[in-house]
């Protein structure tokens, strides 16, 4: 399941007016890479209207009309993001985008990940007990400033003597949480636009009063 591009170029070979079946031509780089593919695929374009008011066609694989409704694969394309921005939690905020894990081992591969999981867990309890208590949506608390507040308190809570109270902890830092609700941000007012590339090289100009 994909979103179609402006430029992505089909035929409409049959359907319904929920869904249409549409043909599409394999790319020559594509099949050399592998030359058992074939030189047309088909697929199912469903139309739908974004949060943002805006229609976007979704290219699925998933033809059964009767078990595969468009509401459906649309609700579910929604959901697929969610995870997707799951994902940049870990990758990017938790893991501070590091390309390898530190472990060296297999057992340790699947501790890390493990660790990380369950963190990301545990901040996201903490985010939605602290947006209850300050009846807010979780959505309305940053994830990345949550970390954060949070990772300063494990590290504070480290050198701290071991008869400090637990419960006076987690309550001062619900409190932190509870003053970070994202700002409302205001619609956008310039339309989005595709910015030049800058060139890797450095480009000398030549003064023609100097040839």
């Amino acid at each position: 399941m994909v979103p179609a591009k402006s430029n992505t170029c089909w035929e409409v070979v049959g359907g319904t007016p929920d869904g249409a079946n549409v043909r599409m031509r394999v790319s020559p780089q594509a099949r050399k890479k592998c030359p058992a593919l074939p030189e047309f695929w088909t697929a199912r374009a469903i139309r739908t209207i974004d949060t943002r008011g805006r229609e976007r066609v979704l290219l699925t694989s998933l033809n059964e009309r009767r078990r595969f409704k468009p509401a459906d694969i649309v609700a579910c394309y929604e959901r697929r993001w969610q995870i997707e921005t799951s994902y940049r939690e870990l990758k990017q905020s938790m893991l501070g985008m590091e390309l390898t894990l530190r472990s060296r081992t297999v057992e340790g591969v699947y501790q890390e990940i493990w660790g990380a999981l369950i963190a990301n867990n545990l901040i996201r309890r903490e985010i939605a007990s602290a947006a209850a208590e300050a009846k807010l949506a979780p959505t309305d608390i940053s994830f990345l400033r949550a970390f954060h507040v949070i990772q300063h308190e494990m590290m504070w809570a480290a050198v701290t003597p071991a008869y400090a109270k637990l419960p006076a902890c987690l309550q001062r830092l619900r409190e932190r949480l509870k003053s970070l609700p994202n700002p409302k941000r205001p619609g956008r007012t310039c339309d989005r636009v595709v910015k030049s590339r800058p060139s890797r090289y450095s480009i000398r100009y030549l003064r023609k009063d100097l040839n």
